[in-house]
């Protein structure tokens, strides 16, 4: 199970970390880099994601509490005991540990329920407005003791968005956000973080370069920010990275003129690599937010998207499987990076450069 992700690990130690790494396939770095969803609430060897762990080498699942496709609130998620099943059966599959990921921000986006036997979570807005630490330590405490428990290592959170607009249908409506202010949201962003850290639990700052300004929902269509954006959003990704507390961070599919007349951040060099690593440092793992989401879908073929953010500087690509659903989209997406790389459009170089990023962060947290 662990062999690949040990081989890793020796790289690190060893001179000889180049020779070690060639030793690791295309394929088998490919694979790190996708992040996909899946129907299941039990894992049957004709369930297709064990032919994308085991085939395909996926690097990471996230689950979910309902399947929008089919409007059911049936998915991933029954029961606590049930999901802790599931997880294990998943990682058991893996040759390199799965980053195994849940959105679990708390309040209106939580994929664990009281009614299914989960603890009760509140929103950021709600923590932000009591402004007590010690009330975000304990709740950002009882969720990543939770999420060990049932064996995630991945969480979609915090939220670092500036509450900025209170109408915007997917952040401020949602209560997603700590504060309009920027120096609230680092504060408990940093408690958060920190909370997860000592249950070994990944997080992700969203969605960068600031979702909070938009108003209207990236799931459905094109988001231009252009006129509503400002540089002050960027202020707790500066404070997080610079504190070394950003483990992951995940992209926003928000356009603005003003970074990138032709993409929107999720596509964009001048943003992910210019502003993001560049301008703001930050050289860990970047990760995309769902591919299939309608800003990006309804706007670009599927070879376009996964080129343009591997050009960009992402370093997983999220295919949640819960805006549509495709079985196929692993094998799709693998055999479409193969293709970029043998016709020259996306270096071999940009994918080792991904697989490192992914690998350090797996050696660091997942470590068993």
């Amino acid at each position: 199970m662990l062999s690949l992700f040990l081989a890793g690990e020796a790289c690190s130690q060893d001179t000889s970390d180049e020779t070690a790494e060639e030793e690791i396939s295309l394929d088998q770095k490919i694979g790190q880099m996708l992040n996909v969803g899946f129907r299941g609430t039990a894992i049957s060897d004709t369930n297709h994601i064990v032919r994308d762990i085991q085939h395909y080498h996926l690097g990471g699942v996230t689950l979910f509490d309902y399947d929008v496709p089919l409007d059911t609130a049936l998915r991933n998620i029954r029961s606590p005991q049930q999901l802790k099943t599931l997880i294990n059966d998943l990682q058991a599959r893996a040759e390199t540990p799965l980053f195994v990921a849940v959105d679990q921000e708390g309040g209106k986006v939580a994929r664990l329920k009281p009614e299914r036997g989960f603890p009760a979570s509140v929103s950021a807005q709600s923590l932000g407005e009591t402004n007590n630490t010690d009330s975000t330590r304990y709740y950002a405490r009882r969720t990543a003791e939770t999420l060990s428990e049932l064996g995630f290592n991945l969480n979609f959170a915090p939220v670092v968005d500036l509450n900025v607009n209170p109408g915007n249908p997917v952040i401020g409506r949602l209560e997603r956000s700590f504060s309009a202010d920027p120096r609230t949201v680092v504060k408990h962003a940093s408690v958060y973080i920190e909370a997860h850290h000592n249950f070994d639990i990944v997080t992700v700052l969203k969605h960068f370069p600031g979702h909070g300004s938009s108003k209207k929902d990236s799931h459905l269509g094109v988001v231009d920010v252009t006129e509503t954006w400002s540089k002050q959003e960027l202020i707790p990704y500066r404070r997080l990275i610079h504190s070394g507390q950003a483990d992951m961070i995940m992209t926003a599919h928000i356009f603005n003129a003003e970074w990138d007349t032709a993409h929107p951040a999720t596509l964009s060099k001048p943003v992910i690599t210019g502003m993001l690593r560049d301008s703001l440092g930050f050289d860990g793992v970047v990760i995309s937010d769902d591919l299939m989401m309608g800003a990006i879908r309804k706007e670009y073929g599927l070879k376009t998207a996964i080129k343009q953010a591997l050009l960009a500087g992402v370093d997983i690509l999220t295919f949640a499987n819960n805006a549509i659903y495709d079985p196929e989209i692993v094998p799709r997406a693998h055999n479409i990076i193969r293709e970029l790389i043998a016709g020259e459009e996306v270096s071999r170089q940009r994918i080792d450069q991904s697989y490192r990023r992914i690998m350090e962060l797996k050696r660091n947290r997942l470590t068993p």
